[in-house]
C-alpha cells in the first residue's frame, strides 16, 4: 500500500508472521518546495473558496468547478510525484489531509443546504473519529500515522464524483434529474462504502500493531 506521494508510517524493526508491514514515512526526502506540494497546497486553499460558494452566493456552478479541479490535481499531484521522483514527507501529510478537508467541509455544506440527509454525514464523520482515536493510540506505541490504503484513494475518488454530481441532482428538474439523481447516488453509496471500509483496514492494522508490541515484537519507535 502506498499513498500518492509515497510512503507514510513507521516500520517494525523485525517483521514477523501475521504483523502488519508498514513503510517508514521518515526514509522520504524532505522537501518542502515541489511540484505535488504546491497542488496539494493549491487544493487546500481552495476549501474555504468552496464553502464560501456552496454557503454565500450560492454558486452551485463554480462550486462544481472547484471541485472538479480538486479531483483533477488529487490524482495529478501523486502521479508527478512518481514521475518527477518529487515524493517528500511533507507531501505523505499534505495529500490525505486535503482529501479528508474536502470531504469534511462537503458534508457540512451539504447538510446546511439539504442536500443529503444527516445520517450520511453521521457514517462519514464517524469514520474519521475512530481514525482519529486510531492515531491516538499509534502514537502512544511510538508509531507515526499509517500510510494512505489504496481503498481510502478509491473511496475518495468516488466522492469528489459524487459531490458535484449531488449537487447538480440538487437543482436539476425532469429528464436530467432521472438521469443523474440515480449516477450521483451511486458514487455516494459507493464511495461511501470504500471509506468506511478502509477506515475498517486502518482499524485491523493498527489492532495488529498494538498485539505485535504486546507480544513482544515492537516496532521502531518515532523519532
Amino acid at each position: 500500500m502506498t499513498s500518492s506521494q509515497g510512503p507514510s508510517a513507521a516500520v517494525p524493526a523485525t517483521p514477523v508472521a501475521g504483523t502488519p508491514v508498514v513503510s517508514d514515512r521518515n526514509a522520504l526526502p524532505d522537501r518542502v518546495w515541489t511540484v505535488p506540494n504546491a497542488l496539494s497546497v493549491l487544493r487546500l486553499l481552495g476549501v474555504p473558496l468552496f464553502l464560501w460558494l456552496l454557503l454565500g452566493p450560492r454558486e452551485d456552478g463554480w462550486a462544481v468547478v472547484v471541485l472538479m479541479v480538486a479531483g483533477v490535481s488529487d490524482w495529478a499531484d501523486g502521479k508527478l510525484a512518481r514521475v518527477l521522483g518529487q515524493s517528500s514527507r511533507l507531501g505523505a501529510l499534505l495529500d490525505p489531509a486535503a482529501d479528508r478537508l474536502y470531504i469534511i467541509a462537503t458534508l457540512v455544506a451539504f447538510v446546511l443546504r439539504d442536500v443529503v440527509p444527516l445520517w450520511v454525514v453521521a457514517v462519514l464523520v464517524g469514520r474519521e473519529v475512530v481514525l482519529g482515536l486510531m492515531l491516538l493510540v499509534l502514537r502512544l506505541h511510538g508509531y507515526e500515522p499509517l500510510q494512505v490504503h489504496y481503498l481510502g484513494k478509491a473511496a475518495t475518488f468516488n466522492l469528489l464524483y459524487a459531490f458535484p454530481l449531488l449537487l447538480l441532482a440538487d437543482d436539476a428538474t425532469g429528464a436530467w434529474l432521472a438521469w443523474v439523481q440515480p449516477v450521483a447516488w451511486a458514487f455516494t453509496i459507493w464511495g461511501g462504502a470504500l471509506y468506511v471500509l478502509s477506515g475498517v483496514f486502518y482499524v485491523v492494522q493498527v489492532a495488529g500493531i498494538v498485539r505485535a508490541e504486546r507480544a513482544g515484537t515492537p516496532g521502531r519507535p518515532v523519532p
